[in-house]
C-alpha cells in the first residue's frame, strides 16, 4: 500500500519575503502565522539581528490542499535553468484561443507584480498553449 505524504515546495532565493509574497499573490496563498511569542511579521523581524532579516519565508494554502512553499536565503544567486518548476494551471479544461486568452490574461496580471515573460508556446496538433515565464528572482514556471 502506497503512503501518501505531505510535500513543500523549497525555493533557494535571496530574498525570500519578496518572492514569497509574490508566490502569495500568484497561487492565492498567505503567509503562514509569525513565529510563536510575536504578534506580527514586523515584531518577529525587529528581534533578529540585522544579517538574519529576511532568511527565510513561509507561504500555505488557506485551503490546506495545495503545498507549503518554503522560501530560504542562499548566498549564491541563480545560474542556470531550473531542474523542476512549477505549472500554475489557470488554462485547465480551456482549448485554443479561449485557453490562451486565459493564460494572456494571467501572464500580464504577474508582470505587473514582477514576473518576466519568456516564451509563449502556442497550441499545435499535440500540445495546448502554455506560457514560460520567470518570478521575481528569475525562477522559471509555466502558466498552463
Amino acid at each position: 500500500m502506497t503512503v501518501i505524504r505531505q510535500v513543500q515546495v523549497t525555493f533557494d532565493c535571496a530574498s525570500p519575503e519578496r518572492v514569497g509574497r509574490f508566490w502569495c499573490e500568484v497561487l492565492g496563498y498567505v503567509p503562514t502565522p509569525p513565529p510563536q511569542g510575536f504578534a506580527s511579521w514586523e515584531e518577529y523581524t525587529a528581534s533578529q539581528a540585522p544579517e538574519d532579516r529576511d532568511s527565510w519565508f513561509v507561504a500555505k494554502d488557506p485551503s490546506g490542499a495545495g503545498p507549503r512553499l518554503y522560501f530560504q536565503r542562499v548566498p549564491e544567486g541563480k545560474s542556470v535553468k531550473n531542474r523542476v518548476h512549477l505549472d500554475v494551471r489557470v488554462g485547465t479544461g480551456l482549448v485554443g484561443d479561449e485557453r490562451l486568452a486565459a493564460l494572456t490574461a494571467e501572464s500580464e496580471r504577474l508582470v505587473a507584480l514582477g514576473a518576466v515573460v519568456g516564451q509563449v508556446l502556442y497550441a499545435d496538433e499535440e500540445n495546448e498553449s502554455c506560457i514560460n515565464m520567470r518570478d521575481v528572482e528569475g525562477n522559471e514556471f509555466c502558466l498552463d
